[in-house]
């Protein structure tokens, strides 16, 4: 079957990521992923994890602007200025913070964290 692929290799280079990513897309172009607890879903997981190990290296993603983060927590709950009240404190204050005019203090940065699930590392970046 597949028992000539079980073999993996440290993914180093631009060639060998693409190399990696050709064999993983062998297992997505199956009719259904491989059963996680045999030697196959074993090697698959093991080589997606050498792949994401390498994309996390090499094609690392900025955390998002704390702003732009609110805002787009914002536009999916379908939430207005108003609701973050409780968070950032009177409505002028929200706009400031949303105008960015404003920084975020530390409260309004736990208030938001907890009330809106934005990671605590993404509120406390710098503004852009």
């Amino acid at each position: 079957m597949r028992k000539k692929l079980l073999t993996l290799f440290p993914v180093h280079t631009e060639d060998e990521y693409r190399k990696a990513l050709k064999l993983a897309e062998s297992f997505f172009d199956a009719a259904e992923e491989p059963d996680p607890e045999s030697e196959e879903g074993r090697f698959f997981e093991a080589l997606v994890t050498l792949i994401e190990a390498y994309e996390a290296k090499h094609y690392a993603i900025d955390p998002p602007d704390p702003i732009d983060a609110i805002k787009f927590r914002m536009d999916q709950q379908g939430l207005t200025p108003k609701d973050l009240k409780p968070m950032i404190g009177g409505l002028n204050r929200v706009y400031e913070v949303l105008a960015r005019t404003r920084p975020l203090s530390i409260n309004m940065v736990r208030r938001l964290h907890t009330g809106l699930g934005i990671p605590a590392e993404t509120l406390i970046r710098e503004a852009a």
